[in-house]
Parts: structure tokens; sequence; C-alpha cells
């Protein structure tokens, strides 16, 4: 864990990501809190469909709400077009379980043991018990996805799902490639963990009736915000605080995972620092935080990050114009400034 303390990095926050007055997930959230409310409870009621042998994973897993991104993506993207309904919490129920197992398998794979302030289930109950039961919630979305009246639903889950695992699969293939391009970098962020954002978004404004520009407009938005939040979590691991962000950090060091502020600290390093950093992260030690987070600094790699969030929170919201004039767009724009906030935060700035 590397703490943001710098005040080099804080001086290079982007303006663009400072220029938006103080919003708060809060208000982001209470015009669609009682559609998260019944998220939360139809989530807790799937319980019952595990065996009971296992119910005790399924609850534990279900009930441990984090904020709820991707269904409060569904339905201020349903607002943005019509009504929210019934299907919209079955969609958020379905892409929230696929979340879920994502998370389940991560952990696995990062070795960590702390999720959303609480132990993961595999420090719980071991990670054969992890990956298995990943694998029943992966099944049981989809299993909900196939109960639509039309198969476009079930077609849609069933190929992010898809999308989402060959990501993960090519970023681990990738880990110590210091050579590997940003644009595979940004391609994998985009398949990993922006697909279900984009989905989320799609298929939001897809039950509440929205033509195939307006959704597609939605998914855009979805995938560049996606993006912008999995490189801010990327940032989170080597400059956050476990007591903020609630997971265990500094799991993709020890992985050997290349994020974006480690990509850009080997384009700017001498062939010294190069050498360095290959030794530290092929034979990765605690120890050799203080060096790394000096290098880090000296080249402003987290200033440098913070620029490329900008640029794909831009992107979001150039995306929205693909919606019609009277739209109700201020939950996704409010989502936009929150994680612009949330970025700059990590500098050392609000």
């Amino acid at each position: 864990m590397i703490a943001a303390d710098s005040k080099a990095a804080a001086d290079s926050i982007p303006g663009a990501l400072r220029k938006h007055p103080p919003v708060a997930w809060k208000e982001i959230a209470e015009p669609v809190e009682p559609f998260l409310e019944a998220v939360a409870v139809r989530l807790a009621r799937q319980v019952r469909e595990f065996d009971p042998g296992i119910a005790a994973y399924a609850e534990y897993a279900l009930t441990g709400q984090g904020k709820q991104l991707r269904p409060a993506l569904v339905a201020l993207s349903a607002r943005a077009i019509g009504p929210v309904g019934d299907a919209h919490v079955t969609v958020a129920v379905i892409i929230e379980m696929v979340h879920l197992a994502t998370l389940v398998h991560d952990d696995v794979m990062d070795e960590a043991e702390i999720r959303r302030g609480r132990l993961t289930v595999g420090a719980n109950w071991g990670n054969e018990i992890a990956v298995l039961f990943g694998d029943c919630l992966f099944a049981h979305a989809l299993k909900l996805a196939a109960g639509f009246p039309t198969p476009e639903i079930c077609r849609a889950v069933a190929t992010a799902t898809n999308t989402v695992c060959t990501g993960e699969i090519l970023q681990t293939r990738n880990r110590r490639n210091f050579e590997l391009p940003q644009a595979e970098y940004f391609r994998f962020l985009e398949m990993k963990t922006a697909e279900l954002f984009a989905l989320s978004c799609e298929l939001g404004g897809c039950l509440a009736g929205a033509p195939l520009t307006e959704r597609a407009g939605l998914r855009a938005f979805g995938l560049a915000l996606g993006t912008a939040y999995q490189i801010y979590d990327d940032c989170l691991d080597l400059f956050g605080t476990e007591a903020a962000a609630g997971k265990s950090l500094g799991t993709d060091l020890a992985k050997g995972k290349l994020t974006l502020p480690m990509l850009l600290l080997w384009e700017r390093a001498d062939a010294s620092s190069r050498a360095e950093l290959q030794g530290w992260i092929a034979h990765w030690q605690p120890a050799a935080v203080p060096a790394l987070r000096g290098l880090l600094d000296r080249h402003d790699a987290l200033g440098a990050s913070l620029l490329v969030v900008e640029r794909y929170l831009d992107q979001a919201r150039q995306a929205l114009h693909a919606l019609p004039a009277g739209a109700n767009l201020t939950g996704l724009l409010s989502l936009a400034d929150f994680l612009a906030q949330q970025t700059a935060a990590l500098a050392g700035r609000a």
C-alpha cells in the first residue's frame, strides 16, 4: 500500500477534475433509492434459490452491498428515457450477480483477504469453495436472464459475461509485461470492467423503450465511464488507503499486474530505473514501496494517469449527446462528476 501524500501529485490534478461542484453519492442515489432497495431485497431473496448446503455462502455474498453502482446505472439510464419498471430490477439483480461472481474470482486470483470492509469468500471458506461458488453465481445470473420473454436480454448478459472473463484472461497473460501497449491495456479495461457498466446503461435504456441510437449512446457512456473507473481503481491500488477503499490494496504489484501508473512510469524512466522496476516486480517485496513511490512521484505517474481519467470522463459526457433534448441526464452526469471528484481526492485535493 502506498499512501497519497505528495504535494506534487496534488498540484498535478487536471483542472477538469476539479471544476465541478462537490457531489455526494447520497445525492446521486437518492432519486433511485427505492429502486436500489428493491434490488437489494431481490438479491437477498436469491439465497433461497441455492442448495441449502451452500446457502451460507450465497447469503454472505449477496447481502454485503457496496454502492450498487451498476444497479444505479440501470435506473439512471432508464430514467433518462422513460419509466423504471420491475424488469429493470430483475436486470439490475442479474448484472450485480455477474459482478459479484467476478469479485469472488478476482479475490482468489489476487489472494485478497478484504472486500467491502470484510473478509472475502476465499478468506472465509477457502479458494476452492470460492471458485466454485463464483461459478454458481454466474450460472444463476444466466438462469434469471433466461426468464425474460425474449432471448435478447439473456444473449446480452451471456455475451457481456464472456467479454469480462476474456478481458481478465488477457490481462493475466500480460502480467509483468512492461512492453504492453497502452491501447491494449485500455482494451483490457473495457472488457473486464467497463463492459458491465455499458451493459447496465444499455439494458436500462432498452427496457425503457429507447431506440437503437439512444441505446448506443448510453452504452458508449457506460464504456467510457467504466474505463475511467477502472483507471481510478488501478490508481487507488497504488496511491490509496485500505481504510478508505474498504479492500486489500497492493495486490496488483504483488501479482505483477502492470496498471497505467506503472506503464507510464516505465515510459518515462531511464535504463537504470527500468532495471530496478523489473527487479521489484519480478520478486515483489513491500520493502520496495518507498523507492517505487519516489519514482512514481518523480515522473508524475499519478498526474499523467489523472489526465487519462479526465479524457474518458469527457468521452462519457459527450456520448450522452446521442440522447434527445429533454432527457433526464442529471444522474448520469453527476456520476461522471462524482468519479472525477474521487479521482482528484487520490492526489490529496477533492
